[in-house]
């Protein structure tokens, strides 16, 4: 019987320099019971974080003695305000042989470069990080103004609403409007859906008749000024209808041809499907969509963007990702034969909120999955992110990393870049557009795979593969910076 001790997998944490940034990354690394060891110049300050209960000692991170002090330590936090200093500490522990992973403060682009140069694995901008939030806050500030005043319109009409698509109606449009009349309908107003031309094409009927969608031809319904609203969606396509009544709503994803002086306007050319805005309407509302408007949704965003292949932007796919658990996919399979499948969408939907951007290198991570076949055609639907040359997409299954990678950058050779990434560590091949790996878990994570510590093996594999395959890539002093999807 073996009497040797047991050794601990948990990784134990150092914070230099401990302003009110690595405070309060510090309160919340001991609150979730982390050995967590900090190092400040400022004897204040260690007080009182001891008075905390916090392990604190005062020294320069400056000294050379610091690489000592944290030697023991996996992961360093190194936080100071001030960026020289910040320098002089990741130097000293790289000179010094140590290996752990490495996240520093910068103060702007050319010491997050000096930064990396030293040693550094992450670089973090504080005024970046800010900026990026700004302009989410922004985004959603502008969506919830948008959604109330969409709101009141609806609650001031007294009677219907009519919902026009555009002449002989595509599934984007006709999406749309079953959207915007479950929109409607959570307000109390009933809504039509009209339309002007034909559904001619048989995928087009197939998708209203097993849907169940109601729509009325134009020519049969009451006159439009029996309708107290009216709202055209993705109606761009019709040009000038000659409407004799106003129009109250419009919604669409071109700019309008004609100028139709709608109460309510929502145009967003930066986004390739108007499926696509009504669906962050629905979440902005808190509705929770019926299967046949998220089915409808998904359809009209798939077949606007050709299954993902056409000019789709990160907010049509993150839409579809929201719709998917909502969506019927053997209903999806009948109107049409979709190239993807849904173990395919599955993994597209998580390597879409877990993706990460350097320059047109695009690397993310699909979580544990249940076939590795999704993972190359994730990879490959990922390549048609604007800017985007090159795609690596990997997950978990079977106690073993797979990797899929796709590029369209003529400047590399991907199936070589995996290779210098990962052959020291597991299988690589592939040639100058589309490569694979498979890694052997435990060995590139140092644990065993249970399911007591799934988080801990994807954070683990995440920052890893990443890591290595930018380092590769050689993206980090050319590229800039890093973006997590949301």
């Amino acid at each position: 019987m073996s009497n040797a001790a047991p050794v601990s997998t948990m990784s134990s944490y150092a914070i230099l320099g401990c302003g009110s940034v690595g405070h309060a990354v510090a309160e919340d690394l001991a609150e979730e019971g982390k050995s967590v060891l900090i190092l400040d110049r400022d004897e204040s300050r260690v007080e009182a974080l001891r008075d905390q209960d916090l392990n604190a000692r005062q020294t320069d991170i400056r000294d050379e003695e610091v690489a000592e002090l944290v030697a023991d330590r996996d992961i360093l936090l190194i936080l100071a305000s001030d960026v020289e200093a910040n320098k002089a500490a990741v130097s000293t522990i790289r000179d010094r042989g140590g290996d752990q992973f490495i996240i520093v403060r910068a103060s702007d682009p050319i010491s997050e470069d000096e930064l990396t140069e030293a040693g550094a694995d992450v670089v973090i901008n504080p005024s970046q990080v800010i900026a990026e939030s700004a302009l989410r806050a922004l985004e959603t500030g502008e969506l919830e103004y948008k959604a109330k005043q969409l709101a009141d319109i609806l609650r001031s009409g007294a009677g219907d609403l009519a919902i026009l698509t555009h002449d002989n109606p595509d599934p984007d449009s006709i999406a749309s409007a079953v959207a915007l009349q479950a929109i409607a309908d959570a307000h109390d107003v009933e809504a039509d859906i009209l339309y002007h031309g034909d559904i001619g094409h048989q995928e087009n009927r197939a998708f209203v008749n097993l849907l169940g969608i109601e729509l009325l031809p134009l020519s049969e319904a009451e006159s439009l000024d029996d309708y107290d609203l009216v709202a055209l969606v993705d109606h761009m396509k019709s040009g000038d209808i000659g409407l004799d009544t106003g129009v109250d709503i419009f919604i669409d994803h071109y700019e309008p041809e004609s100028e139709y002086g709608a109460e309510f306007m929502d145009v967003r050319p930066n986004v390739s499907s108007t499926s696509t805005i009504l669906t962050k309407y629905i979440q902005e509302f808190d509705l929770s969509p019926s299967e046949a408007v998220a089915t409808a949704l998904l359809y009209g965003i798939r077949a606007e963007t050709l299954d993902f292949k056409r000019d789709t932007t990160p907010a049509d796919l993150t839409a579809a990702a929201y719709l998917y658990p909502f969506a019927n996919h053997d209903t999806l399979e009948q109107v049409e034969s979709p190239s993807m499948s849904p173990e395919t969408l599955d993994v597209l939907a998580e390597a879409i909120q877990n993706r990460q951007v350097q320059g047109s290198h695009l690397v993310s991570n699909a979580g544990f999955i249940r076939d590795r076949d999704a993972l190359s055609q994730a990879a490959q639907h990922l390549l048609n992110l604007e800017g985007i040359t090159t795609t690596a997409v990997f997950g978990i299954a079977d106690d073993t990393i797979y990797l899929a990678a796709r590029s369209k950058d003529i400047r590399i050779n991907i199936g070589n870049v995996l290779d210098d990434a990962y052959g020291n560590v597991g299988e690589a091949g592939g040639h100058s557009t589309q490569g694979s790996v498979e890694i052997p878990l435990g060995l590139f994570t140092g644990i065993e795979a249970s399911e007591d510590n799934r988080d801990t093996l994807l954070s683990l594999a995440e920052e890893a593969v990443r890591k290595k395959l930018f380092d590769a890539m050689g993206v980090e002093s050319t590229a800039g910076e890093a973006t997590n999807g949301s």
